[in-house]
């Protein structure tokens, strides 16, 4: 599966010229990323939901595996699975200056999923999907752990969503003004955007021990000490 879904629901209507076909595109925004939006009908009214995720291109369902999790307690679970989802995922990358209100813009990189969500029980699966979650974090950080209690895993509740009917949208460089606003002198461009860690910062608990190597390496993939 080389290229993104075509169905009438991915299918790219306005701003069709920002529209990519490239799945592999959107497997690099799925690296880069790491807050999804699960969009539910929770009983009566709409629900939007910030994430933690995980992904596994090799999954068991249709062109790979998107693994969100949450409490078991939590209300949207049920309406999760009862009813097709919706999870975007949104990486900023610069604001655009215009030379009028309506030429202002942003850069991004957005993919949409939609598909049916399934409730992953199998407890091989389960323990890679929340690998996948941890390590999508942090690389390397799972295997630090020590292993999850039957209370934790019981509280837990795994979801995978196909990866198959997807759409992406890509903007990045400068404003497209009238011909007029240009000629008028008015200066246009845009602001790049990324995300930069700081130092990582022990907890009182963890004060005077060393950082770990696969917390460290994270930092520093992320940005740590850039700026400085």
């Amino acid at each position: 599966m080389d290229t993104l879904s075509p169905t009438p629901r991915t299918t790219v209507n306005r701003g069709r010229n920002r529209a990519v076909s490239d799945r592999t595109q959107l497997h690099a925004l799925l690296g880069d990323a790491l807050l999804a939006h699960l969009g539910v009908i929770a009983g009566t009214h709409p629900a939007v939901l910030p994430t933690a995720f995980g992904v596994d291109l090799d999954g068991p369902d249709d062109g790979g595996s998107l693994y969100l999790h949450g409490s078991v307690a939590a209300g949207w679970l049920g309406k999760a699975l009862e009813q097709d989802v919706c999870v975007t995922i949104t990486e900023l990358d610069g604001l655009v200056a215009g030379r009028s209100a309506f030429h202002h813009s942003m850069n991004y990189r957005s993919a949409v999923v939609i598909g049916r969500a399934r409730r992953v029980e199998e407890p091989a699966e389960r323990e890679r999907a929340l690998a996948a979650i941890v390590d999508h974090m942090v690389p390397g950080r799972w295997a630090t752990l020590r292993a999850s209690t039957r209370k934790e895993l019981a509280a837990t509740a795994v979801l995978a969503v196909p990866l198959a009917e997807a759409s992406l949208k890509v903007r990045d460089g400068g404003p497209v003004d009238e011909p007029e606003d240009i000629e008028a002198g008015i200066w246009g461009g845009h602001i790049p955007l990324r995300r930069v860690a700081g130092e990582p910062v022990p907890d009182q608990d963890s004060a005077g021990q060393a950082v770990p190597d696969d917390v460290a390496r994270r930092a520093v993939g992320l940005g740590a000490g850039a700026l400085l």
